[in-house]
């Protein structure tokens, strides 16, 4: 068993899409980034990067290399999780920490986008949001979001030869 955190921040600006685990989210702001700026994806990515010992999101895609410009997050985290492909992911848990728009309405839309870009069972994928309740510097004045993931996967190697069901 493998266990990765992952944490990212963007500021939030005009004439950009607010895009939270592959959902666009109506809001007049959205992320800054080189890429969508999803911060749900990013910290996903980072901490199935970092249970596998595999770097970071910059250490594959890096913002100073234009391939990136722009493209969506859910086309990193495919990326992702082809280099990862030996792995089962057995359960991701997300926090969004954002203090407008309020989130719980496209919770669900969100869990879903992750459970099939992931490919696993929705009941093993968990989002939560917060608001920093005016703390926190630009994410308490509502000028940023941060999104932290913990991500819980396994060597299907391993699994197979002892005969173990991830699913279980």
């Amino acid at each position: 068993m493998r266990i990765g955190t992952g944490w990212d921040i963007h500021r939030l600006v005009k004439d950009r899409a607010l895009v939270l685990g592959g959902v666009t989210i109506p809001h007049q702001l959205g992320e800054s980034g080189h890429s969508d700026g999803d911060v749900v994806i990013h910290a996903i990515i980072d901490a199935l990067l970092g249970a596998a010992s595999q770097g970071d999101i910059g250490t594959h895609f890096p913002s100073s290399d234009p391939q990136w410009k722009d493209i969506s997050s859910l086309e990193l985290l495919a990326k992702t999780l082809e280099l990862l492909k030996r792995y089962v992911i057995l359960h991701i848990d997300c926090t969004i920490i954002l203090e407008k728009p309020k989130l719980q309405q496209y919770i669900s839309t969100i869990r879903v986008s992750l459970s099939e870009a992931c490919q696993i069972p929705l009941e093993h994928i968990s989002v939560k949001a917060k608001t920093a309740e005016g703390l926190l510097g630009e994410v308490g004045e509502g000028t940023a979001v941060i999104a932290q993931a913990s991500v819980l996967m396994d060597d299907s190697e391993e699994t197979d030869t002892i005969g173990i069901d991830p699913w279980l």
